[in-house]
C-alpha cells in the first residue's frame, strides 16, 4: 500500500469517526481520481451532454459528504461508493432527459464485442441500469462486481478486496455477469 493510499484510508477512518473537517482534506487527495472517473463516464455519453466532469465530481462529492451511515474501509471502498454515486447522478440525469423528450436520443449498448466492458461506446445508462437491477435481483454479487469494475474502474484485485472474495471469483463472476447483461440488453432491443 502506498503512502497516499494509507493517508486516504486514515482520513476516511477519521471522517467515519465523526471528524467532518476530514472531508475537505480528503477532497484534495482524491479530486484528480474522481475527475478521471467522471471523464470516463462522460466519454461514453452523448457529445452534447450538459454535465461536465467537474460538475459531476462536485455533485457526487456533495452527496458523499452527506452520507453518514458508511463505515469507510479504505481507498478502494471510497472510490467504489463514489463511482456508484456518479452512476446514480448520470442515470437520474438521463431519466430526466428521457422523460422530457420521451425517448430522447438514447442508444442501446451491445456487449457482444466487450472483451473489456469498461470502455464501450455510447452506453445507454438507462438500459444498463435496468439490466443491473434485474441482475441484482437474483445475483447481488455479480451486480456489485459490474458496478465496481465497469463504473468504478477497479481492478480485479481491488474488486476482490472490496467484496472480500478471491480474484478468481471476481474473474468468474465478471465473465458470467457480462454474458448475462449481453443477453438481457440484446433481448430488450
Amino acid at each position: 500500500m502506498s503512502d497516499e493510499q494509507r493517508e486516504i484510508s486514515l482520513i476516511l477512518k477519521d471522517w467515519g469517526g465523526g471528524k467532518r473537517d476530514s472531508a475537505d482534506l480528503l477532497l484534495s487527495l482524491v479530486y484528480d481520481e474522481l475527475r478521471r472517473i467522471a471523464r470516463r463516464y462522460l466519454r461514453r455519453e452523448r457529445s452534447d451532454h450538459t454535465l461536465q466532469p467537474t460538475a459531476l465530481v462536485h455533485e457526487a462529492y456533495l452527496k458523499l459528504i452527506d452520507i453518514s451511515d458508511v463505515s469507510w474501509q479504505d481507498r478502494a471502498h471510497f472510490f467504489a461508493v463514489a463511482s456508484n454515486v456518479m452512476r446514480r447522478i448520470l442515470v437520474d440525469h438521463a431519466r430526466a432527459r428521457t422523460t422530457d423528450k420521451r425517448g430522447g436520443d438514447a442508444q442501446r449498448i451491445a456487449l457482444e464485442d466487450a472483451g473489456e466492458i469498461s470502455d464501450p461506446p455510447d452506453v445507454d445508462l438507462l438500459a444498463l441500469d435496468e439490466a443491473l437491477k434485474q441482475l441484482a435481483g437474483f445475483d447481488e454479487q455479480q451486480s456489485r462486481i459490474v458496478e465496481l469494475r465497469f463504473f468504478g474502474g477497479l481492478t480485479v484485485d481491488e474488486t476482490a478486496h472490496v467484496l472480500a472474495v478471491s480474484p478468481a471469483t471476481v474473474k468468474r463472476e465478471w465473465t458470467m455477469a457480462k454474458a448475462w447483461l449481453f443477453r438481457r440488453i440484446r433481448a430488450d432491443g
